[in-house]
């Protein structure tokens, strides 16, 4: 199936967001088809919950690696996606320069195709704050729940079979499998009672957390095969925008500034080359 698809201009970028998905629980999942993009990079993000890191992403704000020298993997030393008047210039030559009010815009004004899908309530098109993140794309999808990737799938392959065959495509892809209740079809547990929820709780339990968290994130990886296929000579950025905390401290879930909620995984390719 996946060499039926076919592939994308090379400009193409997709940008995956793992919704609350732990730097832990990526090490720990077998996820042969995410690992494919590149190296896993313990990464902070902006922010510690999902609106916040997603508005910084929009301004070229990703994930960045502390101490890194590195254009991309740390956006201090040279941003992948630089918008116009964007803070200190970087050495980011090579990477996709943008103007406009947001990164979609700027991807827009270059002649992409933006696509965009969203599972968690932040992506939620008919309240005012979700329509803040989803109104700069040409299409975009709020899925409606936390386990939709797989319609999530479908939307895009039925939006990118109207894409002409030179035109790039910017698509953003917002995965909620990995955010509580940590659950995905078919799994062999029930969604509730979630095993994490702010301020604890009889149910809330670090191992099942992990387990849950882990198992998704392995679930994921298979449901995204082709979709990285036809990005595989394209740019890919995937990352989590915040983690969840599991007990640290006394705390449960995100929405707090914590080590647990701001570390997170990054992998990168960029034309093709993963970096």
């Amino acid at each position: 199936m996946l060499e039926t698809e076919p592939l994308l201009v090379r400009e193409s970028v997709l940008f995956l967001s793992l919704d609350s998905c732990r730097y832990d629980s990526f090490l720990r999942a077998q996820v042969p088809v995410l690992r494919s993009i590149g190296s896993v990079y313990k990464a902070f993000s902006p922010s510690y919950f999902t609106f916040g890191s997603h508005a910084a992403f929009w301004m070229g704000f990703t994930p960045g690696v502390v101490g890194s020298q590195r254009p991309w993997l740390n956006p201090k030393a040279g941003k992948l996606f630089r918008m116009s008047f964007a803070g200190s210039a970087g050495d980011d030559l090579d990477g996709f320069r943008l103007s406009g009010s947001n990164l979609i815009e700027g991807f827009r004004r270059l002649g992409y195709r933006t696509i965009g899908t969203g599972a968690v309530d932040w992506f939620n098109t008919d309240t005012d704050t979700g329509a803040v993140l989803a109104e700069p794309f040409e299409s975009f999808w709020y899925s409606g729940n936390t386990w939709s990737l797989t319609s999530q799938l479908n939307w895009i392959n039925s939006q990118l079979a109207t894409v002409q065959p030179s035109q790039p495509v910017f698509l953003f892809l917002n995965v909620g499998e990995t955010h509580v209740p940590y659950w995905h079809a078919g799994a062999n547990w029930e969604p509730w009672p979630s095993p994490c929820v702010p301020f604890g709780g009889p149910y809330c339990s670090r191992r099942e957390s992990r387990r849950r968290q882990v198992a998704c994130l392995e679930w994921v990886d298979q449901q995204l095969a082709q979709l990285i296929n036809r990005f595989k000579d394209c740019t890919i950025l995937a990352c989590a925008d915040h983690g969840d905390c599991w007990g640290e401290n006394g705390l449960w879930e995100h929405g707090v500034s914590h080590p647990a909620t701001l570390t997170v995984p990054l992998l990168l390719k960029v034309r093709g080359k993963s970096i």
